[in-house]
C-alpha cells in the first residue's frame, strides 16, 4: 500500500532522542497525505463490527494521523455512537473524555491543544491512542507525558486500546518500562500490524 520507507539514520537508543527523531520524519513523510487515507479506510474497516458504542479519539498535532473523519463516518451508523476528544486534569495528570461532534465549541487546554467547550462527560469503551513510535507486543512510544498510562492505569473496566500510526514508527528493540501500559491493537496505514488475541 506504501511506499518503501527506510529510516534515515539509525533510530536512537535514547528514548527521548528516538522521540524527536520519529516525530521530524512523519513530519517530512511526503506522501503523509496517502499514508493518512489507507489509515482512514483501515480505521473504518477495522471498527466494522466492533459492539462499542463510545470512542474516545485525540485531536492530532505534530503530523499525527487525523482518525476523527473516520470516527464521524462510525458515528453515522447510529444516535448510540459517541466520539470524545482528551481534557487533561491539571492536578491528576490523567485524561477526562467529553463528547466531540464536528463543529462543537471548542477552546484550548493547558497545553495549546483544542478540547470540547461545556460538552458532556463520558466513559470510552475503546480508546484511540496516538503512536509516536511503537514495537513488538503493543508497545507504545508516546511523547513522554505518562498520560495514556496514568489514565488506563486508573479506568476501571479498561478499554479497548487501539494504537494508530504510520508504518515508519516500528521500533522492533523498543522495550516496555515498568509503567508502559501495552496497546491492544496497533493499525497503520498496512493494515493491522497486532492484536491481542483476546480482542
Amino acid at each position: 500500500m506504501t511506499l518503501p520507507f527506510t529510516l534515515s539514520l539509525e533510530p536512537s537508543r535514547d528514548k527521548k532522542l528516538l522521540r524527536k527523531q520519529l516525530q521530524a520524519e512523519r513530519q517530512s513523510l511526503v506522501d503523509r497525505h496517502q499514508r493518512s487515507v489507507h489509515l482512514q479506510e483501515v480505521l473504518r474497516v477495522w471498527l466494522v463490527g466492533r459492539q462499542e458504542t463510545t470512542i474516545g479519539a485525540y485531536w492530532p498535532i505534530k503530523g499525527e494521523f487525523d482518525a476523527l473523519p473516520a470516527l464521524y463516518r462510525w458515528s453515522e451508523g447510529g444516535p448510540e455512537r459517541r466520539i470524545g476528544l482528551p481534557v487533561i486534569d491539571r492536578d491528576t495528570k490523567q485524561l477526562d473524555f467529553h463528547v466531540w461532534y464536528p463543529g462543537c465549541p471548542m477552546e484550548e487546554d493547558a497545553y495549546g491543544i483544542p478540547k470540547p467547550k461545556d460538552t458532556e462527560r463520558f466513559r470510552p469503551q475503546l480508546l484511540l491512542v496516538p503512536c509516536v513510535g511503537f514495537g513488538p507486543g503493543g508497545l507504545r512510544l508516546g511523547y513522554g507525558g505518562g498520560f495514556y498510562d496514568r489514565t488506563l492505569a486508573a479506568l476501571d473496566p479498561p478499554p479497548v486500546t487501539v494504537g494508530v500510526g504510520y508504518a515508519h514508527g516500528f521500533v522492533p528493540w523498543l522495550e516496555a518500562e515498568p509503567h508502559d501500559v501495552p496497546l491492544d491493537v496497533v493499525l497503520t496505514e498496512d493494515g493491522v500490524h497486532w492484536q491481542h488475541p483476546a480482542v
